[in-house]
């Protein structure tokens, strides 16, 4: 800290002195560096140590243990007090006011720290110190919570199995209704929390916190919601085939009425945000040939795809120092058991937190977190500054995490890892059908329904006592979902997602990620592989693992829209998504005839 106070020094006297034009540019050059380096230094001492709190308040969580929750607070508040110091946002915005006598590299990395520090001034400390030890408190509320169905413990793998096996709809509802009792008591964290993130940028000029997250892609809230709006629009025509497709088969599975909306315990996922279960492709079994090979497979068969396209092996510390299964039951601790990649240190120490069991979702998911640790190792080199060590934007780290989820389920890859008999025949249809019960299912839900809901709690500062009522019109006006039965104010079934708690207000990177990660795949299967889109292997091809890296491995020392264009030669659309599922659409106009959609030709907003 003395050395970067002597920087500050040095800043001051040498933007406010008028030398030579030269001499003042190459100066506020040095200077610059100077600061940049010796801020990085203490920024990546406090960022690793506020990573491993968080680490081990994540993976775990004792009943009545509070140190975790003191040690993280205590990390985190010594991380925002430095990253939000008034003499940090005073310097950095004199070195911005000169930026056009600074290097690229340099003015991207100022930005990224006023950034960050928006998100901690120091001039509104007492509400930083609140807000961290509030969001810590959530935090733990949520995944130590204990969650029972009928007076019995249950895990969340135990719900979900239940949502996605069950047929009979009195144990479904208790299953569902299981996972949404902890939003009472999250309910008073979320208020408190909206008031806290919202006063916290406001005290560097941000109207409000959706409003500052939004900001990162160079975007204003209302082009954010317009260009996810038209996502929806894009894919409605589709989705809503398959809502109608949905509701008569599920009505028939649980030999019951067609309901005019989908009760949400009807399908196989929490929040209705991923219907795939739904369907079983004949000839392809996952579930069970991942049960003979065990979780430990899944794992290292990840790294080894990874390893095939010419990326290095994980370095032992991954395995030593990650989470990688679920708790034990006697563990006498739970631990969150949403998926997630960690980079400790930005720099050598990456980790995953997963509950892998074996089955084909943790499979997938598998190979979408380690796309996020190569993501990581990729753009740790000398050529990327640690602050610059993200992706290109937000979007981009889930789109590569995505994608290559999507390649390693598709059915040429399977058959190349002897996942299923090469030759097999399939239905090709109802394994797009599944695709597209993922894929343009989520569209709804992550450019629909969470943007739009947290858009209102922060940006419209929405009542505690109007939570669960708008965010069940929005599920129906987005998604056609309803709950089974009436859910009054208290409940708050909205913080039953981990991101609305300790990830808010960027969901919709989760909706223009699925974007990029079929524009970067198109590309791919065309332009390297030369195989239908929906048919590729990846597997050992290093030009696929080349341009992969040549794309990572710049982090976000460009802007992400230039990355884009020079990668794929094309701007942000939704063409190659759509032309991915484009077959789909005869197939179930087919099936829905004769039935009754109650969804409208276009959405209602």
């Amino acid at each position: 800290m003395k050395n970067l106070l002597i920087v500050f020094g040095l800043l001051t006297v040498m933007l406010s002195s008028c030398g030579e034009p030269k001499r003042e540019t190459s100066n506020i050059k040095e200077e610059a560096q100077a600061f940049l380096d010796e801020y990085t230094k203490e920024y990546l001492k406090l960022y690793y140590n506020s990573s491993k709190a968080e680490w081990a308040s994540n993976t775990r969580i004792v009943e009545g243990d509070t140190l975790n929750a003191y040690n993280t607070q205590v990390a985190n508040e010594a991380f925002a007090k430095f990253t939000g110091g008034e003499s940090i946002i005073t310097s950095t915005r004199a070195l911005l006011e000169k930026k056009d006598q600074l290097d690229d590299i340099q003015v991207k990395q100022l930005e990224a720290i006023l950034y960050a520090a928006a998100n901690n001034p120091a001039t509104v400390s007492d509400i930083v110190k609140e807000r961290i030890k509030a969001e810590t408190a959530q935090t733990e509320k949520l995944f130590g919570f204990d969650f029972q169905i009928d007076g019995k413990s249950v895990s969340t793998n135990d719900i979900d199995k239940i949502l996605n096996e069950e047929t009979d709809l009195t144990k479904r509802r208790k299953a569902w209704e299981a996972s949404k009792e902890v939003g009472k008591t999250l309910k008073d964290g979320l208020a408190n929390l909206q008031q806290l993130r919202n006063k916290t940028v406001q005290a560097l000029g941000y109207h409000d916190y959706f409003t500052y997250q939004v900001s990162d892609y160079g975007m204003t809230t209302e082009e954010m919601l317009k260009l996810n709006e038209q996502l929806v629009k894009d894919v409605w025509p589709l989705y809503r085939e398959l809502h109608t497709w949905a509701r008569y088969e599920l009505a028939k599975k649980y030999k019951a009425d067609v309901p005019e909306m989908l009760p949400a315990d009807w399908l196989p996922n929490r929040w209705g945000q991923d219907w795939s279960e739904m369907v079983k492709v004949e000839g392809i079994d996952l579930d069970g040939v991942l049960k003979e090979k065990g979780p430990e497979w899944i794992v290292k068969q990840a790294e080894r795809f990874y390893i095939s396209l010419g990326f290095n092996p994980l370095p032992q510390s991954f395995y030593d120092s990650s989470s990688l299964y679920p708790a034990p039951i006697d563990a006498g601790y739970r631990k969150n058991n949403h998926a997630s990649a960690w980079h400790m240190d930005l720099k050598n120490d990456v980790r995953s937190l997963m509950s892998v069991v074996p089955n084909a979702e943790w499979y997938e998911t598998t190979h979408h977190e380690f796309g996020h640790i190569y993501y990581y190792m990729a753009y740790t080199n000398p050529d990327v500054p640690p602050l610059l060590r993200s992706g290109a934007n937000r979007g981009f780290h889930e789109a590569i995490g995505s994608m290559l989820g999507l390649a390693a389920m598709q059915k040429p890859f399977l058959e190349n890892l002897d996942l299923i008999p090469a030759g097999i025949q399939t239905d090709e249809t109802q394994a797009l059908l599944k695709e597209a019960l993922n894929y343009i299912v989520f569209i709804p839900f992550s450019a629909g329904l969470m943007p739009h809901f947290e858009s209102e709690l922060y940006v419209n500062d929405l009542p505690k006592d109007q939570y669960n009522k708008t965010w069940w019109d929005m599920k129906a006006k987005f998604q056609g979902i309803v709950p089974p039965t009436a859910r009054g104010e208290e409940f708050a079934d909205a913080t039953s997602k981990t991101h609305i708690n300790d990830d808010a207000a960027q969901y919709y990177d989760y909706a223009l990620s699925y974007v990029l990660l079929f524009q970067i795949h198109n590309y791919i299967a065309k332009n390297i592989l030369h195989e239908d889109p929906r048919a590729t292997n990846y597997y050992g091809s290093k030009e696929v693992g080349n341009f992969l890296n040549d794309m990572l491995k710049v982090g976000a020392t460009k802007d992400w829209r230039v990355l884009l264009k020079e990668t794929t030669g094309e701007d942000l659309n939704a063409k190659a998504m759509l032309e991915y599922f484009e077959p789909l659409t005869a197939y179930l106009k087919k099936a829905n005839e004769g039935r009754t959609y109650t969804l409208p030709e276009q959405p209602n907003f």
